[in-house]
């Protein structure tokens, strides 16, 4: 997957239905997740696509959701008891 860069997908859904269409979305992407959080790589028309999709599904005016893109030669922080994230790898497939 050429041009395909680490990605942060984040959101604070409010209700319970939304949130789950928003899961539903993400998981048929394939991408890795620890809670609210998905971290993948993506090209541009990838997260411009995914960005369409969950932006369906979210009420403006309660939820909120973030895509950031990932500076991949800057060393990333991380801590906790999580997995290992995706970004790290090497390869990332979405289906």
């Amino acid at each position: 997957m050429s041009g395909a860069r680490p990605m942060v997908v984040a959101y604070d859904i409010s209700k319970n239905k939304r949130r789950a269409r928003v899961r539903k979305i993400l998981k048929e992407w394939n991408l890795d997740n620890q809670k609210s959080v998905y971290e993948c790589r993506l090209t541009k028309a990838q997260a411009e696509e995914l960005f369409i999709q969950l932006g369906n599904e979210i009420d403006l005016q309660t939820d909120n959701l973030i895509m950031a893109w990932v500076e991949p030669r800057r060393k990333m922080l991380t801590r906790g008891m999580g997995r290992h994230t995706s970004v790290n790898r090497k390869l990332f497939h979405i289906r």
